[in-house]
């Protein structure tokens, strides 16, 4: 029969992760395990949120929302040794399509540097049901503005925040998680499956309000187990990979 495991994804010290996600908590759903691999072997990582997710909790205001939920993502960046979160301000529930969300984008890809991207699946249909309207825009921006990022005759007036002009730069390798199938995995250690059970309990405020979530550890514990039997080890995260 042949071997339809899931290709193991390795990167090294060489490598430089941006991860862009439209909310905070969006990388805790297991991505952060793969996240936490990576930092402890000195791959540097940093999260790009196009929101603060101010419009998440319905029983409390957008202005206390925001400062909150950007708060619980800086703890949880600590349990999974990211040091580098970028938080921009478009808006949360209704985030568009724009030029502007790219040329943003583009701006940090330019900046960071990275080799590979890392989103959130865009399709419609996701494993776990109908995909949010804020993840499916921040994923297909994030594959358009890691192109801009390396075409000179886009954007050609990006500077950094002190005013220095950002050269282009192309990644080298798209990866997409929660979106099915997929082809590649990231083989993960126990430890890291623990910090990244932290890093999704550090939004409290956030799953309090949600009604019948499950605990961290269950979802954490089940989704990498998943993947890491599709991928012949005990725990992993599974990704679809896309050269850039």
């Amino acid at each position: 029969m042949p071997d339809d495991r899931l290709d193991i994804l390795h990167l090294d010290d060489r490598d430089r992760v941006l991860c862009v996600v439209a909310h905070p908590d969006d990388m805790e759903y297991g991505a952060s395990a793969a996240v936490a691999e990576w930092t402890d072997r000195g791959i540097p990582v940093t999260y790009l949120l196009l929101t603060s997710g101010e419009a998440g909790i319905d029983s409390m205001s957008p202005a206390e929302t925001g400062p909150a939920r950007a708060e619980e993502q800086r703890r949880a960046c600590a349990q999974v040794g990211v040091d580098d979160l970028r938080i921009l301000d478009f808006p949360d529930g209704v985030l568009e399509y724009s030029l502007d969300l790219r040329k943003a984008v583009a701006a940090v890809v330019r900046d960071v540097r990275p080799t590979t991207v890392v989103t959130l699946g865009w399709d419609m249909e996701m494993p776990w049901g109908l995909n949010q309207a804020d993840h499916r825009v921040a994923g297909t921006v994030a594959l358009d503005a890691a192109r801009d990022a390396g075409n000179r005759w886009v954007f050609p007036d990006i500077t950094s925040d002190d005013g220095r002009p950002l050269d282009r730069w192309q990644a080298d390798q798209l990866l997409m998680f929660g979106s099915g199938p997929a082809t590649h995995a990231v083989a993960v250690s126990v430890e890291a499956v623990e910090r990244s059970i932290a890093s999704l309990e550090q939004h409290e405020v956030y799953l309090a309000a949600l009604e019948d979530h499950p605990a961290p550890r269950d979802l954490i514990g089940g989704v990498t187990s998943e993947a890491g039997a599709l991928a012949g080890v005990e725990h992993a995260v599974a990704f679809r990979r896309h050269s850039l």
